[in-house]
């Protein structure tokens, strides 16, 4: 498995108990699809892509608290804070219409309206009610909601978004 053809959907946070069980910080919003007894998710670490098959999976306060074969007490536990779980794209389910991964948004060009180039994606945070994206421009960080208002046209193909931004967004930070 390559480590760039996969999607995140979790990091692993915390040892949880003496058992080998993990606390899971979501980067998903199907936590109950996607943590299932038998799943299999992989980590990487120093270059290497492991698969790890959850044999327990509770929820606890909204976050997957999960147990992991070959993973039996808190001290392999805490040896995986940290680690992102990922699974193949091919394992995503279909969004609906002007839904996106985040995974598809990253790398984007970001553009105005009047085709001024603003940066790139590095990143996006939130949730699907409340994402924003986390662009790399030549002024620094800038941190663009990501509204229907602001970004008129989101071309994943392309990798490249068009955005209306309202007066003094993209000076926040200088």
């Amino acid at each position: 498995m390559k480590w760039d053809a996969m999607a995140a959907v979790g990091r692993i946070a915390r040892a949880h108990g003496i058992r080998g069980e993990v606390i899971v910080n979501l980067e998903t919003d199907f936590p109950h699809e996607r943590f299932k007894s038998g799943a299999t998710m992989y980590t990487e670490r120093d270059g290497t892509v492991t698969a790890m098959t959850l044999s327990t999976v509770r929820f606890q306060n909204g976050r997957p608290v999960i147990g992991l074969q070959g993973i039996e007490t808190m001290t392999d536990a805490e040896r995986l804070a940290g680690l992102q779980l990922r699974v193949p794209i091919d394992q995503l389910a279909l969004l609906p219409a002007d839904t996106f991964y985040h995974h598809d948004l990253i790398g984007s060009e970001v553009v105005t309206i009047d085709g001024r180039i603003v940066g790139t994606v590095d990143a996006v945070e939130g949730t699907s009610g409340g994402s924003r994206l986390v662009v790399n421009a030549s002024t620094g960080e800038i941190q663009i909601p990501l509204a229907k208002e602001i970004c008129r046209t989101i071309d994943v193909s392309a990798k490249r978004i068009v955005i209306d931004p309202p007066e003094g967004l993209l000076d926040l930070n200088q």
